[in-house]
């Protein structure tokens, strides 16, 4: 192991350190270990957005291929940034919705056909898969129905509507049920990720290696 790598190292999990003392309370050290996260990853994204995209979609365009239409979204680009300045401030409503027009556009048909269509492909599904197919066809069509129902509000929840409506209810917590454990166990994975490198690479690959 190279003195570089066990420098590296040893920042490394100083910083975690620095962001796992929040546990205890809020400190200057987890302050410190936040800014320069915030601090290096918006260096990096700027120089991301710099080799990526402004060199070869604007420069590139203008200078080499003398496309001068680069020049529209430059601009509007620019305009954001004009939101720092309050009497030019106005001038990036234009950008925004531009972006968010253009964003509405391209996601709309990307969430249909992903997303809206295959599931509702799976609730017309025919019952032709065997029992187990079947049982889990009709777990689907009455969550459907049932949460459709829940959202229905043009009718009062009550007596039957009210019965199913409370169905969906179950159908929504289970949904984000499985939402919230499924995000919480990725953040699990991460906080494991942290401790095997805390115990492998830093204590036992350094601190014990070194000693020894």
């Amino acid at each position: 192991m190279t003195i570089g790598e066990i420098i590296g190292i040893w920042v490394a999990a100083g910083l975690t350190l620095m962001m796992f003392s929040f546990i205890y309370r809020d400190n200057a050290f987890f302050k410190l270990g936040e800014h320069l996260y915030l601090g290096i990853s918006v260096g990096y994204f700027v120089n991301i957005q710099y080799w990526q995209v402004l060199v070869p979609d604007v420069y590139r365009a203008i200078k080499v291929n003398h496309d001068f239409l680069a020049l529209i979204p430059s601009i509007l680009g620019i305009f954001i940034l004009l939101r720092l300045i309050p009497s030019l401030a106005w001038l990036s409503r234009m950008s925004f919705a531009f972006y968010i027009g253009g964003f509405a556009g391209l996601a709309i048909p990307n969430v249909l056909h992903g997303y809206f269509l295959p599931q509702l492909f799976e609730t017309l599904r025919p019952f032709d898969a065997g029992w187990a197919g079947n049982l889990n066809q009709l777990v689907i069509l009455l969550g459907v129905f049932t949460v459709i129902i829940f959202f229905f509000f043009s009718l009062e929840h009550k007596n039957v509507v009210g019965g199913i409506s409370r169905v969906g209810l179950f159908f929504i917590m289970v949904s984000f049920g499985a939402s919230f454990g499924y995000t919480v166990m990725a953040r699990i994975s991460l906080l494991v990720g942290r401790f095997q490198f805390l115990i492998d690479d830093w204590i036992m690959g350094v601190i014990f290696r070194q000693g020894g």
